[in-house]
């Protein structure tokens, strides 16, 4: 959920050039999936759909389009002091 926040923050303030600021954000979005997983097949539907969520998230995120909490999260945040 943060990455989506943040990157719909960038992306929400006016730009000279016409390009769409993105960033890499497969520990954002595979997070929500791998703890929805498990590593158990019957929560596999589950996992994608977290999935799917995050990437929709991030999809409007990119555009600066994103409502904070629109999506399902698990609302962990992923920060890691001195990383």
């Amino acid at each position: 959920e943060d990455s989506s926040i943040f990157l719909n923050a960038i992306n929400s303030v006016d730009r000279l050039g016409p390009w769409a600021m993105t960033f890499s954000f497969s520990r954002a979005n595979q997070s929500s999936a791998l703890k929805a997983w498990k590593g158990k097949k019957e929560n596999v539907e589950a996992a994608q759909k977290a999935l799917l969520a995050r990437a929709q998230a991030n999809s409007e995120a990119s555009k600066g389009k994103y409502v904070a909490g629109s999506q399902p999260s698990d609302q962990e945040s992923l920060y890691v002091k001195n990383y």
